[in-house]
């Protein structure tokens, strides 16, 4: 499967071209700068293309199967940038991925993007940002998976989590376990149209997917 991925420079993104190396897909990695290409293909990229999710990335996509979704604007910018790259970026990507006829979308978002409102008001706006971009992949017809999961942190990874459609303890979790997850979810054919929270835990990834 030819599978673009979007946050690709990112900690996220650089932990899954890394597991995707030794899997039988071929990652399309999207990079702000040209400079970026190289140390990306030595992770694991089969292939860089240039682009920005504040603009049209049509032909970056063209001819992918599938669209991993693990952008973000960082922690140290404002709400604004927030709005364009986690919410308009995603929304923009989701609705490019449906024109051009690809039916799959796995998303990472946060634990609570269901209930921004209720989120401590200095990361509302992520969490509003979060949850926009969520219901506009539920209703978009595609066949998504959203990834839930708590606070990330770089520890490596264990390669065991806990997940359910709703963790009522918020927990955290290696960025290189989710980025585990997301390889999984890709190679399993019950993900379709489901979300779900995910935090570190006692079961391997792989039997954790498998029994969504």
């Amino acid at each position: 499967m030819h599978v673009f991925i979007a946050g690709a420079n990112g900690q996220i993104g650089q932990h899954l071209l890394q597991e995707m190396a030794n899997s039988n897909h071929e990652a399309r990695a999207l990079i702000r700068h040209p400079d970026q290409g190289p140390d990306l293909q030595q992770l694991g990229a089969t292939e860089t293309v240039v682009g920005d999710l504040e603009h049209d990335c049509s032909e970056a996509m063209r001819g992918c199967d599938a669209v991993i979704f693990t952008a973000g604007s960082g922690p140290h910018t404002g709400p604004d940038k927030t709005i364009d790259v986690d919410q308009d970026g995603a929304i923009r990507l989701v609705d490019t991925a449906r024109a051009m006829g690809i039916k799959r979308f796995i998303m990472v978002s946060s634990m609570r993007a269901e209930e921004p409102e209720k989120g401590p008001e200095k990361l509302k706006h992520y969490l509003w940002a979060k949850h926009n971009a969520d219901e506009h992949l539920k209703n978009s017809g595609l066949n998504y998976t959203i990834v839930r999961p708590g606070r990330l942190i770089d520890n490596d990874g264990s390669g065991n989590v806990a997940l359910s459609a709703r963790l009522e303890e918020f927990g955290e979790i290696p960025r290189q376990d989710v980025a585990r997850v997301l390889l999984a979810v890709l190679d399993s054919d019950n993900t379709a149209d489901t979300v779900f929270d995910v935090v570190s835990g006692d079961t391997p990834v792989a039997e954790a997917v498998a029994k969504l």
